[in-house]
């Protein structure tokens, strides 16, 4: 947790000095075990927890999983090295715009979450 603050603090100097930053997390029981509440909530860290059951909130699974897996699907790679470098290409190889329209997107997403108080809904 001391990494991704002092990351965060670097790379987003704005949201660090306006205490702006969100963690949005999966509620695994790494996120969710009581010595990083704790840490999190001695420190005012702001959590968005994860909804559970709604796979198109989760980042990585509605964006970054398929930008990385399609692109390589039907390959075989020779050892584990070879694969690590091809899917980092293609994590490398997505725009900063597309990134940008990621987090806007979910952003939507998860307003529509907290509209619907949680409950299930389609579509825009």
């Amino acid at each position: 947790m001391r990494r991704l603050r002092e990351a965060v603090r670097r790379k987003r100097p704005v949201l660090w000095a306006s205490s702006r930053w969100m963690l949005h997390h999966d509620g695994t029981l790494a996120h969710t075990a009581n010595l990083v509440q704790q840490f999190l909530t001695k420190h005012g860290e702001i959590q968005v927890a994860h909804p559970p059951y709604s796979p198109d909130m989760s980042t990585p699974d509605f964006f970054f999983f398929p930008k990385i897996k399609n692109p390589l699907k039907g390959h075989r790679f020779q050892d584990i090295e070879t694969m690590k470098q091809n899917s980092t290409q293609q994590f490398q190889a997505i725009s900063k715009s597309e990134f940008q329209k990621c987090f806007e997107d979910w952003k939507h997403r998860w307003a529509k979450c907290v509209t619907a108080n949680g409950a299930y809904f389609e579509g825009d």
